[in-house]
Order: C-alpha cells, then sequence, then structure tokens
C-alpha cells in the first residue's frame, strides 16, 4: 500500500518542476553512481581471474615446506604415505637455491629451482614456453629452463649448438666462515627454452633438474626444499591440505594456493574495498539529492497528509510512504545503473572496447567479469543510502501537525 501512494507521488504532476527535476537529479545519480561501482568491481574480477590463472600456472595447489629453516627430511615411510592421500593426483619434490648465472659479459641472480620429472604434471609452466621447450635434462646432462626477463638479461638464445652458460650455486656447510673455493660450486649447463608468465616469475626463476642441483649444493638424498602438489579436484584441497598436516605434523607447513601468495590476495582485496568506499561516495552525494526531493515533496504534500489522517492513517503510515518514495528513487536509479553496466560489461567482453594503455601487459583491453555478489552488494548499499536520505524527510512528515483548514 505504501509504495502504491509513492508511486502515485513520484508521477503525479507537482506544483513546481524543481521536485520533479531534483528528483531525476537523484535518480540519474543513483544510476552513474551504481554502474560505475559495478563497472569498477567487474574489473577487479576481471583482473584477479587474470592474475589467479596467472600464478596457477607456476604455483601449485598445495605445498609443504618446513616450518623452520630451509629444508625437509622426507623418510620413505612418509613418501609412501603421502601417495596414499586421498585427493591427491600427484607430487613433485623440489630443492631451492639462489645462484649466479654468467653468459658472456652478462651475469644474473636468480633463484634455482631444481624439479624432478613429475613437475610438469604439478604446474602449467611447460604450457608457457615461448623459446626452445620444457627439457631440464638429467643429472650428467642437466638443462636450464630460464624466465623471459632472465633470457633477456642475460641474451641467451636458446640452440643446442650455444655455448653453455657459466653456473654459481652456494654448497651447504656448517661453518660459519665462507670459503669461495669450498663454499661455491661453478658449473656449465646449457638453456632448453624459455617461459613468459609473469614478470614475478619471468625475471627471477631458472628451473633445473633436481639431482643435478643437490649434488652441487651437497645435500643429501632424502633432503628437499619442499613438495609441490597437484589435488584431483580444487573442492577437496581444504580436506587434502588437512590431511597432510596431520601426516606431516607441527614440523612442517602446509600451504594452499592462497597461503602461497597471501599478501598478494591481500592488497587486491584492499584495493577493492577502497576503491567501492570512494566510488560510494557518488551514492552519497545523490542521498543529498533525494534529501532535497523528499524535504520538498512534503511540503508539496502537507494536504495530501492530512486527508490520509483523516482516513485514519496513523504516524506510522506515512512515515513509510516517504520512505517508500525514497526507496523508489533509488530502486529507479539502482536498476537503470545495474542495466547500464550489465551492458557495459557485456559489450567490453565482446568487443573490447576499452583498451589497456602502454602494450607491456598479457593482454591489451581491460578484463572484465560479473559476479552475482557485485550486484547484491552495490543493490544493499544503494537501499541502505536510500533509507538514511529518507529517514529525517519522512519522519518529519509523520511528525507535522495534521490540518485541512485553508491557508
Amino acid at each position: 500500500m505504501q509504495f502504491l501512494f509513492a508511486w502515485r507521488y513520484f508521477r503525479a504532476k507537482k506544483s513546481t518542476n524543481v521536485i520533479n527535476i531534483i528528483a531525476w537529479i537523484c535518480i540519474v545519480a543513483i544510476m552513474i553512481g551504481t554502474a560505475a561501482l559495478i563497472l569498477v568491481l567487474s574489473v577487479f574480477n576481471g583482473f584477479e581471474g587474470l592474475v589467479k590463472s596467472l600464478y596457477s600456472s607456476f604455483y601449485p595447489d598445495i605445498k609443504v615446506i618446513p616450518a623452520s629453516g630451509k629444508y625437509l627430511v622426507l623418510t620413505e615411510t612418509q613418501l609412501q604415505q603421502l601417495r596414499g592421500v586421498s585427493g591427491l593426483r600427484n607430487f613433485s619434490l623440489v630443492v631451492e637455491e639462489k645462484a649466479i648465472l654468467r653468459n658472456g659479459d652478462n651475469q644474473a641472480l636468480v633463484s634455482l629451482k631444481g624439479v624432478d620429472a613429475r613437475f610438469k604434471a604439478i604446474n602449467g609452466i611447460a604450457e608457457h614456453m615461448v623459446n626452445g621447450r620444457f627439457d631440464i635434462g638429467t643429472a650428467e646432462h642437466p638443462r636450464l629452463v630460464v624466465g623471459g626477463g632472465i633470457e633477456g638479461s642475460l641474451s641467451i638464445r636458446t640452440s643446442p649448438n650455444v655455448e653453455p652458460m657459466s653456473i654459481y650455486i652456494p654448497r651447504k656447510s656448517e661453518s660459519e666462515a665462507f670459503d669461495a673455493a669450498s663454499n661455491i660450486t661453478p658449473d656449465t649447463i646449457r638453456s632448453a627454452g624459455t617461459f613468459v608468465i609473469q614478470q614475478d616469475f619471468d625475471n627471477k626463476y631458472a628451473i633445473t633438474e633436481i639431482s643435478f642441483l643437490k649434488q652441487a649444493m651437497g645435500l643429501d638424498a632424502r633432503t628437499f626444499s619442499g613438495i609441490e602438489i597437484a589435488v584431483t579436484d580444487p573442492s577437496v584441497t581444504a580436506k587434502v591440505q588437512q590431511s597432510l598436516q596431520q601426516l606431516f605434523g607441527k614440523g612442517y607447513t602446509v600451504q594452499d594456493r592462497y597461503q602461497q601468495n597471501q599478501s598478494l590476495y591481500a592488497i587486491m582485496n584492499l584495493e577493492r574495498w577502497v576503491f567501492y568506499a570512494i566510488l560510494s561516495l557518488i551514492l552519497v552525494v545523490a542521498a543529498f539529492n533525494m534529501v532535497g526531493a523528499l524535504t520538498m515533496l512534503v511540503l508539496e504534500k502537507q494536504k495530501d497528509i492530512s486527508v490520509l489522517n483523516a482516513l485514519g492513517a496513523d504516524r506510522g503510515f506515512i512515515l513509510k510512504v516517504f520512505l517508500s518514495e525514497g526507496f523508489l528513487l533509488a530502486m529507479i536509479g539502482g536498476g537503470m545503473g545495474m542495466l547500464l553496466a550489465l551492458a557495459m560489461v557485456l559489450l567490453q567482453k565482446q568487443f573490447h572496447l576499452v583498451p589497456l594503455q602502454g602494450g607491456s601487459f598479457l593482454i591489451d583491453y581491460f578484463p572484465v567479469a560479473l559476479k552475482l555478489r557485485d550486484f547484491l552488494l552495490v543493490a544493499i548499499t544503494v537501499l541502505i543510502i536510500a533509507f538514511v536520505a529518507s529517514w529525517t524527510p519522512a519522519r518529519k512528515a509523520s511528525r507535522k501537525e495534521f490540518s485541512l483548514k485553508a491557508e
């Protein structure tokens, strides 16, 4: 019933056009604010999905690392139990260490990652090769797969006939004194291929065969830096993670993909909420227009309020009528804004209308993705702001002295 009165007041001709103009300004402002919020959240969804897909090509579903120190020691019993964990598809043993690569006059400090033959089944690096192929070689004849940034800084050419590079790997030592002759292992290695995923990886990582790296570092057969694990289905990740933590105990840390990149995801989430808060100010500005429109409508409808009171309407009913008027303005503006945002997102996905400047990213347009939760969040935000803005004019209308006397 209250919305019926609100709809009639919205459509009815006013004694002055200023009320209609202010009401439509309010609707347009809410429409722009709603559309802007959904568009920005959709862009964040697009970038978040893109970044997650890139990081999932390098980081495993689950990783087991030592709770303290650099290395963990695995027994054959632990490896047998690991193979029997339900939901685990495959696992790879890895060793990581800093190393120096030198190619002629060029040199670079890299994060050298030694992996076994199962590594390709854990991640998608092999799908991101741009030169050569993913080949880590053997312990006797190791090969190197490098990131695109390292390839550029060292001027590496991927070819079997190219001269091998020099590589310097630190050895594990119990002594605190550093001796270059005994604590650094020099060797030569050839490049097999180059991957390009994301700058954080391309400028940092080089991948080789694990036995070669362990021999160079002086590690025994059961010592590793971590275990990288792939699950059968993403939905069982938490269950597998819990099983692994129970299997290995407190001396090991078991991380899912989010925990491996917790700072990245936390920053992305913070940025999302900061932009949401800033763009919500557009809706707050629209709320000022709503206060003005409803206040003038209350003055316009004083006699109507008195008539409703004479017909038995109490103050609570009058309050609800003008609150409904505010919600009506918000729903019209919010609905139009959602439809506008939906159309723009679909057009961007189909035709890539808004390009990314610079040309240094993997794609040349703004990625977008629609999520129902964003529409619900924006709808709730619009309704809350509409309620707050409508409350004071509606309360004043309900407290007016009712009189049918002509002035």
